[in-house]
């Protein structure tokens, strides 16, 4: 019997684990907030392409658990997101900032799509030059309607 009770014990350890630590993140639902909209700025380093609030990830919990350490510290949201840039760098932001060494990330697809219509145009005016248009006869033309009245 004994040996019954220690397993169902041990089966029911992670239950009563993770419903301690879902209460430990619902214990101030003004915290919780203030968490939730601070972490849609921030990106998941995971998912990448998911802010850290929605991302389930291990390392997002761990990330949204820091959060809530750093309020219950009394920190401001900018001394938090000040935190997360010095150890993750600007990546972490949902929205990062412009500066100097980003601005070819800001502005190098553009730069890009310029270059691409840019040189479709050279090529189109340069084939124009080469290829001349050429003038069909009458009789190429008739010929021409012939053939285009017979599919119809």
């Amino acid at each position: 019997m004994m040996r019954y009770l220690a397993i169902l014990m041990l089966a029911l350890l992670p239950v009563f684990a993770h419903a301690g630590e879902a209460q430990d993140m619902a214990a101030d639902p003004v915290l919780e907030k203030r968490m939730i909209v601070l972490a849609e700025k921030l990106r998941c380093l995971v998912c990448q392409n998911e802010s850290l609030a929605s991302s389930h990830a291990e390392l997002a919990e761990d990330l949204r658990r820091e959060v809530r350490e750093q309020m219950n510290l009394g920190k401001s949201d900018q001394e938090i997101i000040d935190y997360l840039v010095s150890r993750y760098g600007d990546f972490v932001l949902y929205d990062p900032p412009m500066k100097s060494y980003t601005v070819l990330l800001w502005f190098g697809p553009f730069a890009l799509l310029l270059i691409g219509v840019g040189m479709l145009l050279y090529q189109v005016r340069k084939r124009r030059q080469i290829v001349p248009e050429t003038q069909l006869s009458e009789e190429a033309q008739k010929r021409a309607a012939a053939l285009l009245n017979d599919q119809e």
